[in-house]
């Protein structure tokens, strides 16, 4: 069965070259190509429900089919990348950490990395109607594996909660900050109530994954347009045993 490509973005704007957390930018200039590059191949661009959907159902997803995933929530999501997606009408999912809307990544100041905005909950709810879906990045930008089961449960039902508030709608996507998550984590993320969950792990997904710890392909400061197409067109079989409940719904 072929894969979906769930690409991963976090910052995207104008940066100077940076040699650590190269994943965590994508140049502005470099992701119009990679959106013109999508429509020119005929990619199938999904929203993350879509896609969970047709992974939930076991249906072949379409050639090239693609979700367009953003970590963090950072203000030049909203000034560069939304209008790009907007233009040539791709949805999109931002994962929005709940207890920090509006505030700063200071998690990057540690590396000597600028320290960005993130949006606010005013700018936030203005997403759905423009395409794009918003999930839950937990409650603050932590590792969430080996946490407490009190502390673990805020992370993710209390980000779920305060999201849903917020936004006035439901919120059944997650994101583990970092990647970060185990067996344990999985299944506190079902008992949550969220039907999808992505993580760092490289490859497509498809409907063998798990729907709660699904794989990601990371879009990367250096990558040209070549290197996403590789990515794109890669089936990039994920390294490693993929976290799978015993049962699932």
């Amino acid at each position: 069965m072929r894969g979906i490509s769930i690409f991963m973005y976090h910052q995207v704007g104008r940066f100077a070259p940076m040699r650590t957390h190269r994943a965590s930018y994508c140049d502005v200039g470099r992701f119009a190509m990679q959106m013109r590059y999508l429509k020119a191949v005929g990619a199938q661009v999904l929203s993350m429900s879509q896609a969970c959907t047709l992974l939930r159902e076991g249906r072949e997803p379409p050639p090239r089919a693609v979700v367009l995933s953003f970590d963090d929530g950072c203000d030049n999501f909203y000034e560069y990348a939304l209008p790009i997606l907007q233009q040539h009408g791709f949805p999109a999912i931002l994962y929005a950490i709940a207890g920090m809307a509006g505030g700063r990544g200071e998690w990057l100041a540690a590396d000597g990395h600028p320290v960005p905005t993130l949006m606010n909950y005013a700018r936030l709810r203005e997403l759905p109607a423009r395409g794009v879906e918003v999930g839950s990045h937990a409650y603050h930008h932590i590792r969430l594996q080996g946490l407490p089961a009190t502390q673990l449960q805020q992370e993710l039902v209390g980000s779920k909660r305060r999201l849903e508030d917020e936004m006035g709608r439901a919120v059944p996507h997650f994101c583990y900050p970092y990647g970060s998550h185990d067996l344990a984590t999985v299944e506190a993320a079902a008992e949550a109530g969220y039907v999808s969950g992505v993580t760092c792990q490289r490859g497509a997904a498809t409907a063998d994954f798990d729907p709660l710890a699904l794989p990601r392909k990371a879009i990367s400061y250096g990558d040209n347009v070549l290197g996403f197409a590789f990515k794109l067109h890669a089936k990039n079989q994920p390294k490693g045993q993929a976290v799978k409940r015993n049962t699932l719904p």
